[in-house]
């Protein structure tokens, strides 16, 4: 029996997590054991527990409750609790998702006491090193046995940074190996959307049935904690609305509703309150993002994941970031990054919604989780 240690700690890899986890519960459970470590680095119950109750996703073996702190205070208790973990119990291998602390911590631990890591979503890069999970994905990368790259971009980001030519080896001798698996995410999207409806009603509740509408999602820190930004972001926001008749559903982000609280950010709450095509909600939970998304004319967000979901149902997108890791979007045509540039996103806005766009299965046939873990058992059995 193989033993994995999956480690989570934010939104986002919660709800990957429950894609490898279904998939060992159906099919891999005679020889795949695998017990769930949580940081608690999204300690918030909106942002975090209720995706296990709402997603059957077994619950935590272990839970660290490390909560907020600077990245390095967070990163260092997230360090020792995982490598008490893993001196306690005997695991094959550690499974890592994406680019958070909790990735790079658990990545650190792991090497320090020669446990093999398993990278989901390796190759992504944003080329931006200003970015804390530039850092986090690029370094867990440099320490994993086995790397899962969700696109060809990622495989080739990888190839051009000496990966699939590496001779590295670990303690216990295995070398690196680079997979093309398809995008985990994608599993999900296919698996979840046929179920949502059964699990929210937010369509009906905000009485959104036959209305067009965007959806708009903002919480990068780059852009809420910066007056400069965030301004520009909501004119654009604002004008949009406004100028083409059109509601802006906006599930408002804990960071966010904090920031446009304070003082210095009064004149642009003002006027928020003051747009009635402007519909701030509080945070919405997975099954409602995606009935939100599925319905939407347009998707406007600062988040990766919701990018991706936009493109999986086929809504154009725009990026209100200066770069993406999914390139494959913008190549598609299917998206346009704006930074948090008013001129920029109204333009976007008005390009994307007269674009005929096509939708390449350009991440992998949803069937990515199956994929990973019959390479995992051929690697480890």
């Amino acid at each position: 029996m193989i033993k994995i240690l999956t480690i989570i700690g934010a939104r986002p890899q919660i709800i990957k997590a429950a894609a490898l986890s279904r998939v060992i519960q159906n099919k891999f459970s005679n020889k795949i054991e695998e017990k769930i470590l949580h940081t608690g680095q999204h300690y918030d119950t909106n942002m975090s527990a209720v995706f296990f109750e709402e997603m059957n996703i077994p619950q935590p073996h272990f839970n660290l409750n490390i909560g907020s702190g600077s990245h390095g205070e967070q990163t260092a208790k997230m360090i020792a609790g995982i490598e008490d973990v893993l001196l306690n119990e005997k695991f094959n291998a550690i499974v890592l998702f994406g680019d958070t602390n909790s990735t790079l911590a658990g990545a650190i631990a792991a090497s320090k006491v020669h446990i093999p890591i398993i990278h989901i979503e390796a190759g992504l890069r944003s080329f931006n090193m200003a970015m804390p999970e530039e850092i986090n994905r690029i370094v867990c990368d440099q320490l994993s046995t086995l790397l899962f790259a969700p696109t060809e971009t990622a495989i080739e980001n990888l190839k051009n940074e000496g990966f699939c030519d590496s001779k590295a080896k670990f303690a216990d001798g295995r070398k690196r190996e680079v997979f093309n698996s398809g995008d985990i995410m994608y599993d999900n999207s296919l698996y979840y959307a046929s179920i949502a409806p059964t699990k929210t009603d937010i369509i009906n509740k905000l009485d959104l049935q036959g209305e067009k509408y965007i959806l708009a999602t903002i919480h990068r820190n780059n852009n809420t904690d910066d007056p400069h930004r965030l301004k520009a972001i909501f004119d654009a926001l604002i004008n949009i609305a406004e100028t083409n008749d059109i509601l802006i559903v906006l599930p408002i982000h804990p960071r966010t509703k904090k920031i446009l609280e304070q003082v210095n950010n009064a004149d642009i709450a003002q006027r928020i309150n003051n747009c009635s095509k402007i519909k701030m909600i509080p945070p919405a939970s997975f099954f409602e993002i995606i009935e939100l998304e599925k319905n939407a004319q347009i998707v406007m967000t600062d988040s990766g994941g919701v990018q991706k979901e936009a493109y999986f149902f086929k809504k154009p997108c725009v990026i209100l970031r200066p770069e993406t890791e999914w390139v494959e979007i913008i190549q598609q045509n299917a998206g346009i990054v704006t930074d948090a540039d008013t001129t920029r996103i109204v333009n976007a806005y008005n390009a994307l919604t007269n674009r005929d766009i096509k939708y390449a299965p350009v991440f992998g046939d949803g069937n990515a989780a199956e994929y990973i873990l019959n390479k995992i058992i051929e690697v480890f059995e």
